[in-house]
């Protein structure tokens, strides 16, 4: 009896293991914005981060003062420059080379930099065309100082597909194709992964009369699109699916997706906003994302991130104040982490 028991114990114990990897070792991560007036300090913010067991920071730009707080955290950081820095970038290999050893080379021993991000949804705009020039250069800088198994990648929206309905129909809009694969040909090099934002709330809330709010919030019991066999129970799925379909169209299907922003928010618009749709969205997304896949890609557990830790008073108003799981104080707006 003694050693089934033990047996049985060992079992358990691994099965435990294997559950906690799932829900508390996995990447996830939030965004953390600094567009308010009332944000408490970075110090107190990375203790925030460490108290409710989240592991990953993405911020939208470096900050100093954010830098030396996760100094020793144990917090990984995903970050990169200003969109509007990213044409000097390109242009210049000594204006990439000052970026890093302003901003990476004096934390590198205390801060673990996770992916430098060049362009938070910079395709399509302006910067567009510069993207490619500046990860290369930004990569030229990294390996200069040593950093070279660091990732650089780019962030890019949803409107960057000119299709995603149905999901296998995916793809990039035809002017950017061309700058997507040259984008897609450096990933590929240093096997990076490409950041995605996903908005189901956005596209619920643009067309509630043909979205369900049940297909967006990860509650429905059937499925309610079938494509080519896949079967999709929640618009999240069908979504990033659809951007492993724009990949397969232009030759680069093995490149893997991260989601860089997903959420949900809980006031601004009502009644598609509210506090029990962000609290069941977010739940219902965090369980999905550390267990399984997508029906395209069921295998791939998907890093994500968490649209965003604070209520930001200085964003557009309303609906883009009221994404956070924390108010400016730190109490939390709906109990998750």
């Amino acid at each position: 009896m003694g050693p089934t028991f033990s047996g049985f114990l060992i079992s358990a114990m691994v099965f435990l293991t294997q559950l906690l990897s799932l829900t508390d070792g996995r990447d996830i991560g939030v965004c953390y914005g600094l567009n308010g007036n009332n944000l408490p300090s970075p110090g107190d913010v990375i203790n925030l981060y460490k108290t409710s067991g989240i592991n990953n920071i993405r911020l939208y730009q470096s900050y100093p003062e954010v830098l030396e707080a996760a100094r020793g955290s144990g917090i990984s950081l995903s970050m990169g420059p200003r969109n509007e820095d990213i044409q000097s970038l390109a242009k210049d290999q000594s204006a990439a080379d000052a970026w890093v050893n302003t901003n990476i080379v004096p934390y590198k021993d205390d801060v673990q930099f996770k992916l430098i991000t060049i362009g938070n949804e910079a395709i399509s705009g302006q910067s567009s065309s510069y993207i490619p020039d500046a990860m290369n250069n930004i990569m030229n800088s990294l390996a200069l100082f040593g950093l070279g198994t660091t990732k650089v990648t780019t962030v890019v929206p949803m409107n960057a597909l000119s299709t995603s309905y149905p999901p296998s129909d995916g793809a990039f809009g035809s002017d950017i194709t061309s700058i997507m694969t040259s984008i897609m040909a450096i990933l590929a090099v240093q096997d990076s992964p490409l950041l995605i934002n996903v908005y189901p709330y956005f596209a619920y809330a643009s067309d509630p009369t043909h979205i369900s709010l049940d297909y967006a919030l990860f509650t429905s019991t059937a499925p309610v699109v079938v494509d080519q066999g896949l079967e999709y129970y929640n618009l999240f799925d069908g979504m990033v699916d659809a951007f492993n379909a724009a990949l397969d169209k232009i030759g680069f299907g093995q490149i893997t997706l991260i989601v860089a922003e997903t959420g949900w928010p809980t006031a601004g618009n009502e009644p598609y906003t509210s506090v029990a749709n962000a609290q069941t969205y977010n739940k219902n997304l965090l369980n999905h994302v550390t267990q399984k896949g997508t029906p395209k890609r069921p295998e791939y557990i998907m890093p994500t991130f968490f649209f965003e830790m604070f209520n930001e008073d200085l964003k557009q108003p309303t609906v883009e104040q009221n994404f956070g799981f924390f108010f400016p104080n730190m109490n939390p707006v709906y109990p998750f982490w």
